[in-house]
């Protein structure tokens, strides 16, 4: 307990006199009256509350000690108000004052300073213009400490010097307006708490009964997010940036008003509200607040004032002419609202350089949901594709959500794959919806090593409305478009799914079963690697139709394991040695590529019809073309197109023997080869000085119809062999020399590749002679050694010997099974599988000569019947009556 406390406030008046001033005293002209402050506060029952604080904050020696001040007094009932809302007055007025809990008591002391000026108040103002006081509350970030139970030291308690504001104590305004005075007020004179009670001039200072308490300014974070025109710059404000404000001493903020921040573009003000603005939050702030040793109130203002902000920048002060204030440009709205950290001022627009607040492109991605895209660019080092405010950019931009439905399927972050996939989604420049067509391609930022360094592209596709008042679709590499957005330089598409780049070029031509034929040749191969990794080639696959449609021999040639070196000669001739895009194909009307196989394809353009694409292989034969269908299927090292044919290079020689050997002919082929005839399987010209040779047959094509092994089955062989001249009959006999039918045939279609790649026309009727009747002209088996073709009801081909008509039919005719056109001989021959051997007809006598006797036997008869009539009718006119003149015929009549 303290003693003092037993005294009567009378004598504690006189406590003044025992000890020195420690604040200096202004003057004042305030009657000085025979009673103290603390006097007429006692004898005052409206001020019993305050008494009380004062004495549980231990001032009473303080207001004492002073020898000239002004205390503002809340009345009781202001305070019993005020008490429901602060809890420090609340839980000092319910405690007993004789049982000491907290001996410091400086919250409390603090905020009743703030009621107290060192100075008495000599008259209260006349009109609004506010006038400026200093109190004795000088603010500080913290108090003492915790309470303590140790008394405090010797009284009074006189507050000092320091704290938050440059060591300047805190400020309080009066004013009055409708004849009505008032203190607490703002930089117009409005508001404020209403001085109640009339002035008490007593021995030490004034007395004002106030009809409320005063609050203490608080921290300039609090006052921001209490202010009605800073309520957008508190909404975006984060924590980091409160404590700033909280914390920092001697700050003066210059901050704007909401109207500024409206005049912000939409998108910035998103990315502004967003969780993401952090760093730029702060930078703004930091080029409105200054941090310095004193504290800049309005009444320093002055034209050519240049106040250094925390970020670097200077604000200029100028007062215009009719004494409005501006701040670099934005005129000062609201001057001095006190903080017990600061001051602050609001302004009509934002303090910021020109383009400060320029959104890149990484700020406009985390407005709008893509948080995770961007942290996968971070991962990889690709924030150079997002900072750059300059650069002109379209970004294909996969939304957070998309990415969680794809997020297993996507490359771990920081790898290479992962890197490649996020450069595939930037296309330079502002690809607008005006400027897509459907089958662009457009550049990426994605260099691709298989293009030799060059852009990998990515496909687009339009598709136009049916209806009218419906709006085109459009897609990206097979991604549809959620949305879009442009922002500055940056055009942002939102997908649907995350883009991959294209993969090796068997990778991606895998799924098509349509081309699994050619893909299936390929692995057969060693090409496999080749094809995957050579850089810049453009592949023309063909159909699974072509190999049927090339001939079912030479197909099964080429697919032979035995065949490996034409094989992969054939697949190089179908890879062209540059990255050939739709476009540049149907450009011009004939073009020529090299192949990786070392010849050319020619590419030729039919203005006919739809303006089909026509290739022609290097080798095969002269009316061997593919039609060829542009579809822009990119890889890691080009493109890939289809084409309606397999072609041939001049490189691989399809001979007789191979496609015999391929129609399963193996007993044909040595029949040949007995026959004196395997120069026809080599695809050489004759012996010189061989039968052949003289018969001209040196640049002949050759057609072998080629039975196969099953078709000898009942033939002794044995003996065929022994009889050289029936074993070369009957060779002869399956071998067809001269290429054009003996009789007109149709007209071919350029396209029509089954008819072109026939070995010869299986047209109805079409007549060859084979080599048994051009070996044999002067023989009687020349006349029924040349072949004809028939079609039958079923769509199958029949092949057999004109004219022949013996009784064993099934050596005459024969099925065509398969065919296959050979290379040799100008392309003009080839082989053609059949089920049957086709045995030379020797005809019996009777159907040699029978028929001849037998007309001409028909014939003598009709002549003789033909005479007989003659003479029959002759005798008729000599025995028939005449009559003659009397007298005769006279010499005249005669004559």
């Amino acid at each position: 307990m303290h003693l003092w406390h037993c005294f009567p406030f009378p004598l504690l008046a006189l406590l003044p006199l025992s000890f020195a001033s420690q604040v200096p005293l202004l003057e004042t002209n305030v009657s000085v009256s025979s009673t103290n402050l603390v006097d007429a506060l006692s004898s005052d029952p409206d001020y019993t509350s305050l008494l009380r604080l004062l004495q549980r904050a231990k001032l009473i020696p303080t207001l004492n000690k002073l020898k000239a001040c002004t205390l503002f007094a809340p009345t009781n009932d202001a305070i019993e108000r005020y008490r429901s809302r602060n809890s420090l007055w609340s839980a000092s007025l319910l405690e007993d004052p004789l049982s000491p809990h907290d001996n410091v008591q400086e919250a409390l002391r603090q905020e009743l300073f703030y009621h107290l000026l060192n100075y008495s108040l000599s008259e209260l103002p006349k009109d609004q213009t506010p006038e400026v006081l200093s109190t004795l509350h000088y603010p500080r970030q913290s108090t003492t400490g915790p309470p303590s139970h140790e008394p405090p030291p010797s009284p009074p308690w006189l507050p000092t010097p320091g704290g938050t504001l440059g060591g300047a104590p805190q400020r309080l305004r009066i004013a009055s307006r409708e004849e009505k005075s008032f203190v607490g007020v703002d930089f117009t004179g409005g508001g404020g708490v209403e001085i109640v009670k009339p002035a008490v001039n007593t021995s030490n200072g004034v007395l004002l009964g106030l009809a409320d308490v005063l609050e203490v300014p608080t921290n300039l974070a609090t006052i921001i997010q209490r202010h009605p025109q800073l309520t957008y710059l508190s909404k975006i404000l984060n924590p980091e940036i409160a404590g700033f404000l909280n914390h920092t001493s001697e700050l003066t903020l210059f901050l704007p008003v909401d109207s500024a921040w409206e005049a912000l573009p939409r998108y910035e003000r998103l990315y502004l509200e967003s969780d993401l603005a952090s760093d730029d939050l702060t930078r703004i702030v930091n080029m409105h607040a200054a941090h310095r040793k004193s504290v800049k109130y309005s009444e320093s203002f002055e034209s050519g004032l240049n106040v250094t902000t925390v970020e670097g920048a200077t604000l200029e002060i100028s007062i215009t002419p009719d004494n409005k204030t501006t701040v670099s440009g934005a005129e000062l709205v609201e001057a001095d609202m006190y903080a017990s950290n600061g001051v602050l001022h609001t302004v009509s627009s934002l303090l910021v350089p020109e383009g400060t607040l320029r959104l890149t492109p990484e700020k406009s991605l985390l407005v709008f949901n893509c948080t995770q895209f961007v942290t996968l660019l971070h991962s990889v080092n690709l924030t150079s594709l997002i900072n750059d405010t300059d650069a002109q950019w379209t970004i294909l931009a996969p939304t957070d959500d998309v990415i969680a439905l794809f997020d297993d399927n996507l490359p771990e972050k920081g790898t290479a794959d992962l890197k490649k996939m996020l450069q595939y989604h930037f296309l330079p420049g502002k690809q607008t919806q005006k400027k897509l067509k459907n089958g662009m391609l457009l550049e990426t930022a994605l260099e691709e090593p298989g293009l030799a360094g060059g852009k990998q592209v990515l496909s687009v596709e339009v598709n136009k409305p049916k209806e009218k008042g419906e709006n085109s679709t459009f897609r990206f590499g097979g991604a549809g478009i959620l949305d879009f957005v442009e922002i500055n330089n940056t055009l942002i598409y939102f997908i649907s799914r995350p883009l991959t780049p294209p993969e090796d070029v068997l990778t991606t031509a895998l799924p098509s079963l349509d081309l699994s034929v050619f893909l299936a040749a390929v692995f057969a191969t060693n090409l496999a690697d080749k094809l995957k990794y050579t850089p810049q080639t453009s592949l023309l696959i063909p159909h699974n139709e072509a190999f049927k449609r090339l001939g079912l021999l030479v197909s099964s040639h080429l697919l032979a394991a035995s065949s490996k070196p034409d094989l992969e000669k054939v697949i190089q001739h179908h890879v062209l040695d540059s990255v050939v895009y739709a476009q540049e194909l149907r450009s011009g009307s004939r073009r020529t590529f090299s192949t990786l196989e070392g010849s050319d394809i020619q590419l030729e353009r039919k203005d006919a019809g739809n303006g089909s694409l026509l290739l022609t292989a290097s080798g095969g034969w002269v009316d061997m073309h593919s039609e060829l269908h542009t579809k822009d299927t990119l890889t890691k090292t080009g493109v890939i197109h289809e084409v309606s044919d397999l072609m041939i290079p001049r490189s691989v020689d399809l001979t007789v023997g191979k496609l015999v050997k391929a129609a399963k002919g193996s007993t044909m082929t040595t029949m040949v080869v007995k026959a004196g005839l395997d120069w026809i399987l080599n695809g050489t010209a004759p012996p010189d000085g061989s039968r052949w040779a003289d018969m001209g047959l040196g640049e002949t094509g050759w057609t072998l119809l080629c039975p196969t092994d099953d078709a000898f089955k009942n033939i002794k062989l044995t003996e065929l062999y022994a009889d050289q001249e029936r074993l070369r009959d009957i060779v002869t006999q399956h071998l067809i020399p001269l290429q054009t039918p003996k009789k007109d045939g149709p007209v071919k279609d350029v396209f029509d590749n089954v008819i072109n790649n026939r070995p010869l026309v299986f047209d109805d009727d079409a007549t060859y002679g084979t080599l048994l009747s051009a070996s044999n002209s002067f023989d009687d088996i020349s006349s029924y050694a040349d072949v004809v073709f028939r079609s039958e009801a079923d769509g199958a081909t029949l092949v057999g010997i004109k004219g022949a008509r013996g009784d064993n039919g099934k050596w005459d005719w024969a099925h065509v099974v398969a065919w296959g056109r050979s290379t040799t001989g100008g392309g003009t021959g080839g082989v053609i599988q059949i089920d049957h051997l086709l045995m030379p007809y020797y005809p019996s006598w009777w159907n040699a000569y029978g028929a001849p006797l037998g007309v001409g036997a028909v014939g003598i008869c009709l002549i003789g019947l033909f005479f007989y009539a003659v003479r029959l009718v002759w005798r008729r006119d000599t025995t028939e009556a005449t009559y003659e003149p009397v007298g005769g015929f006279g010499q005249q009549d005669e004559e």
